[in-house]
């Protein structure tokens, strides 16, 4: 089973936040929550 990494916030801080964690870790699955219509592709 992977290791999940849950992020809270899909601006620009967040996807970069995931981006980083992947590009670390690949094996992670990331969960990304936001509340708006909205999320961030610029990480």
């Amino acid at each position: 089973m992977a290791t999940r990494v849950v992020i809270v916030g899909g601006d620009a801080a967040g996807m970069s936040a995931a981006s980083q964690a992947k590009r670390r870790r690949p094996e992670l699955e990331i969960v990304a929550f936001e509340q708006g219509p909205y999320i961030s592709y610029s990480a």
